[in-house]
């Protein structure tokens, strides 16, 4: 996606909607994962309380740390992306 001074068009507001849907939808995903592995033995045996405490919080914390990383770095690579690196070429052997 080029920057342009004017209004977006369409198909440009499309490819950012969904590269934000898939940004928060693997974001998500991840975070899943990572709070099912480290907190999830907690939710499942019967551990100390001390301990499943101590589970929940750095399962809860690591999802959220992997959330914002993840929605943050789908985004910047996206940006990083639309904007050539040879502004007005359009051969790349040129």
């Amino acid at each position: 996606m080029g920057q342009t001074r004017g209004r977006r068009t369409q198909s440009e507001r499309d490819e950012m909607t969904v590269e934000i849907g898939y940004a928060l939808f693997s974001a998500a995903f991840a975070a899943a994962v990572a709070f099912g592995a480290l907190a999830g033995p907690a939710l499942l045996f019967d551990l100390p309380v001390t301990i499943e405490k101590v589970m929940l919080a750095a399962g809860t914390s690591l999802a959220a740390v992997l959330f914002i990383f993840r929605v943050a770095s789908v985004l910047v690579r996206f940006r990083q992306a639309a904007q050539p690196s040879q502004p007005g070429r359009t051969n790349p052997d040129s």
